[in-house]
């Protein structure tokens, strides 16, 4: 069991990248599938996250289950959820990459290799104000500072990206689809799990419905049937 410490990590892409680094795993996607449980778990039990930020954790949850059951099932993809699995990675990289800036700043802080200007103060006799000041070099002018913050600007910009659009989905529940699934097998004996997580329309209903079906199998009212390695998995009724 690993033990977390809230104040090494903020928000969920903090606690992620905890448990990538504490596995001494690369960010990959099998990382990711690697940690989706103790992620899962941690978010179950935790009672000091911000109400504030529940929904970002659950999201990222979702998309942790998602990839773990992509890694178990290769088969199993729905093309507009893959990129929204590499914006993951990529969101995991840029937020390392932030944090590793910030801790070299506050090591240059600690070592005082922060200058501040000395001003006067009346009288004539020099000292130091208890407020920084800002002392930029002697050439420097206006429209310099001007053309620079226009650079910045213009850099800015070209990164920007539109937020996409949130479609609230409809809850699902694991109660609901077990009933689906005994009324499904009520009139067949057997159907296709390939085709029957196919019909899932979001990546939260593909794992709901993983979910339904172990607990059945768990419940000794199904079993798995397939006849040769890689092939069709069929569920069958008992």
């Amino acid at each position: 069991m690993i033990d977390f410490s809230t104040d090494k990590f903020q928000g969920p892409l903090g606690l992620l990248l905890q448990l990538i680094e504490s596995e001494e795993m690369d960010i990959t996607e099998i990382a990711l599938a690697t940690i989706a449980d103790q992620y899962v778990a941690y978010v179950e039990q935790a009672d000091n996250i911000d109400p504030e930020e529940i929904a970002d954790f659950l999201v990222i949850a979702a998309r942790l289950l998602y990839i773990k059951s992509k890694a178990l099932l290769p088969y199993l993809s729905i093309e507009a959820e893959e990129e929204d699995l590499g914006d993951l990675e990529k969101q995991l990289r840029m937020y390392k990459q932030f944090i590793e800036a910030s801790l070299k700043v506050s090591a240059l802080i600690a070592r005082d290799k922060m200058m501040f200007a000395p001003a006067y103060v009346k009288g004539g006799r020099r000292g130091l104000q208890t407020e920084p000041t800002f002392n930029p070099p002697s050439k420097l002018k206006k429209g310099d500072i001007e053309a620079l913050w226009r650079q910045i600007l213009l850099r800015v910009t070209k990164r920007e990206k539109k937020l996409p659009e949130v479609v609230l989905e409809a809850k699902v529940s694991i109660d609901d689809r077990i009933v689906h699934i005994r009324s499904l097998l009520a009139e067949q004996l057997s159907l296709s799990f390939q085709r029957f997580l196919e019909k899932a329309q979001t990546k939260v209903e593909v794992i709901v419905n993983i979910l339904a079906v172990l607990e059945l199998a768990k419940q000794r009212e199904l079993v798995f049937e397939q006849e040769e390695l890689f092939s069709e998995i069929r569920v069958l009724k008992i």
